[in-house]
């Protein structure tokens, strides 16, 4: 976990930077301590206003979505027990892309929007939920059909807004933000996206060590005594509400929540106790990565939900080809 930890540290302080204007680390480090300390100006104004105003945000808005992401990934699938479940399962994503296209659609702005998509995410979770109660034979398989049922109704309202937009100037806007995008963060949104996902990471931290009671079924559960339902229920809200939130601030970013919890699994073992927050750490430091990349390869920064599907799909195919074959 410390190498974890110092690796996502150097992963943040490297992306200051990388990219097409060039920060040197002796000048960004003087440039920070100048916050705090009265010392010589030796940078130019051009390398502050990149490193505080550009970066910076952009870096812990990879470094938070990223966790959340991949928090919320590692709980579907334990909770779910089911290694190929992703954070949209219930609809969340495909609830805020609606929201976000609407309010584009309404000309709400960037902030308008990202708070529509925020709502509309978490409806779609509840109205699954609300069908998945009237499931008899098993709760989790009826939330699954039910996010499934869910998310499809949402992502055909999108393509209906995509249909009806107007393709000069709605059409391009929202096909961009489907594609995920960390370009247009600013400090003044991580200021509203922080205490969401705060409010998400702090009960899941908390109850990690039951979630690992939350895999073992009902009746084990009952029998140490927690209430599997009312755990299940705290957790998948709280899984929501980190996807949603994300969602609504950067776009479709997928793959992250599927791909980085196995990868903690293979680290961290098992145990939620570790396995959690590893899986917020590689996610953390895996979306600045990506970020990095997607700001620096071309000359026209690309959405980083295609990079992050150019890891996913493969990784995918491999745990769905190789992984049922050695399954005894």
């Amino acid at each position: 976990m410390l190498l974890l930890v110092l690796a996502v540290l150097g992963c943040f302080v490297i992306s200051f930077c990388v990219g097409r204007y060039s920060v040197p680390l002796p000048e960004l480090a003087r440039i920070f301590a100048s916050k705090v300390f009265d010392i010589p100006q030796t940078w130019t104004d051009s390398m502050e206003r990149v490193a505080i105003h550009i970066r910076l945000p952009r870096i812990l808005s990879a470094l938070l979505i990223g966790a959340a992401l991949s928090a919320a990934g590692c709980v579907y699938q334990g909770i779910f027990k089911n290694p190929m479940v992703s954070p949209d399962v219930l609809g969340a994503s495909a609830g805020s892309c609606f929201g976000a296209a609407l309010g584009i659609m309404l000309g709400l702005g960037h902030a308008g929007a990202s708070v529509l998509s925020f709502v509309t995410g978490l409806l779609a979770v509840l109205l699954a939920m609300a069908l998945s109660s009237r499931f008899r034979e098993s709760h989790v398989l009826g939330m699954v059909l039910a996010g499934i049922m869910i998310g499809s109704l949402f992502q055909a309202l999108t393509s209906y807004l995509k249909l009806v937009a107007d393709p000069n100037d709605q059409l391009p806007a929202i096909t961009y933000w489907l594609m995920g995008s960390l370009s247009n963060i600013r400090m003044g949104d991580l200021a509203v996206l922080f205490p969401v996902l705060l409010a998400g990471f702090v009960p899941l931290l908390l109850l990690r060590w039951r979630l690992n009671v939350a895999t073992l079924g009902e009746e084990e559960a009952k029998s140490l005594g927690v209430n599997i339902r009312l755990l299940r229920g705290v957790a998948v809200f709280c899984a929501t509400l980190l996807t949603a939130a994300s969602v609504a601030v950067s776009g479709m970013i997928g793959w992250v929540g599927l791909v980085i919890p196995h990868l903690a699994r293979q680290i961290a073992g098992c145990d939620f106790r570790a396995q959690l927050p590893a899986s917020m750490l590689m996610g953390g430091g895996f979306l600045i990565l990506v970020d990095d990349i997607a700001r620096s390869i071309a000359a026209s920064e690309l959405p980083i939900g295609i990079l992050t599907a150019f890891v996913g799909a493969p990784f995918f195919l491999y745990v769905f080809f190789f992984g049922k074959r050695r399954r005894p």
